[in-house]
């Protein structure tokens, strides 16, 4: 596991969720950079987690500049 992060972040320009046919319980994150695309596979309590701090956060975003 890594322990440290570089000085900025990967824009993420896009992304996808689905479902595996064989793996009902798992939901799949893909999160597409200017480096590629990573998969990500996130249970239902990790998904909702994730979901819940997204919103979070992106509440105390402020206005982008003109």
């Amino acid at each position: 596991m890594t322990t440290t992060r570089k000085g900025s972040a990967d824009f993420v320009t896009g992304f996808a969720t689905g479902w595996p046919e064989d793996k009902p319980d798992l939901m799949i994150l893909s999160l597409s950079t200017a480096h590629g695309v990573q998969d990500f596979a996130l249970t239902k309590e990790q998904a909702v987690l994730i979901a819940k701090t997204i919103k979070e956060t992106a509440s105390k975003l402020i206005a982008p500049k003109a």
